[in-house]
């Protein structure tokens, strides 16, 4: 189990004198489905990689297993980063086939070839990946590239994902697809955040437990 806090986060861009966000506080667990909604340029995606702890904010603290996750040293964070993944919307896949992209971040963590080989074909069946799996990742479609991407951090076990526009590729198949694998490990434990223009984007079975809004990088709204 694993718990993000952020507790009253501020961030701008190098160079830019706005703030993406604005004095933000929420928390993201596992276990729990949060969708952040907002207008392209409301802060979604800067909200998702500080919560990803892919990005230091300029001020704030975020705590995870009650320690400021910026004060640990080097060997605590990686510990606490392979719980977590993130894709984005329009991720980039290694040089390679469907299937070394999907078996890359576990074989990176140490797992042998075998155990890797396993688990990555059982991600890819279930996502029905399987065909492409010897195909160049280079030639995929925007939904294919996708799916990939999310098959790659779902083999990892993460014990938290956030998904930037997850299903903004994919058709009404593979977005069921998609649905029905984030559902079971829901129901596992693991923490889902997703980030969507609006709640209409996701599929109707996948029932945030709560939605925050955004609007020029500031929190309007949670419910």
């Amino acid at each position: 189990m694993i718990t993000i806090e952020l507790r009253g986060i501020w961030h701008r861009y190098p160079g830019i004198s706005n703030w993406a966000l604005k004095d933000i506080s929420a928390t993201f667990s596992s276990g729990k489905l949060i969708l952040v909604s907002g207008h392209n340029g409301s802060g979604k995606t800067t909200l998702l990689k500080i919560a990803a702890l892919l990005y230091r904010p300029w001020h704030g603290e975020i705590i995870v297993e009650g320690c400021n996750f910026w004060k640990m040293n080097e060997a605590e964070k990686i510990k606490i980063r392979r719980k977590i993944t993130y894709v984005h919307e329009k991720p980039i896949l290694l040089r390679g086939s469907v299937f070394e992209n999907v078996a890359y971040s576990i074989r990176i963590r140490g797992v042998d070839r075998c155990d890797a080989t396993e688990k990555a074909e059982s991600i890819m069946e279930e996502l029905e990946l399987i065909k492409l799996s010897d195909k160049s990742a280079k030639e995929l479609s925007a939904g294919q590239s996708q799916l990939v991407a999310i098959a790659r951090a779902l083999v990892a076990d993460p014990e938290l994902i956030l998904l930037d526009e997850p299903f903004a590729h994919l058709d009404t198949r593979k977005s069921k697809l998609l649905s029905q694998a984030l559902k079971v490990r829901r129901k596992n434990g693991v923490g889902i955040v997703f980030a969507s223009h609006s709640r209409g984007k996701l599929p109707e079975d996948l029932e945030p437990d709560e939605v925050i809004v955004l609007e020029e990088g500031q929190i309007i709204s949670k419910y």
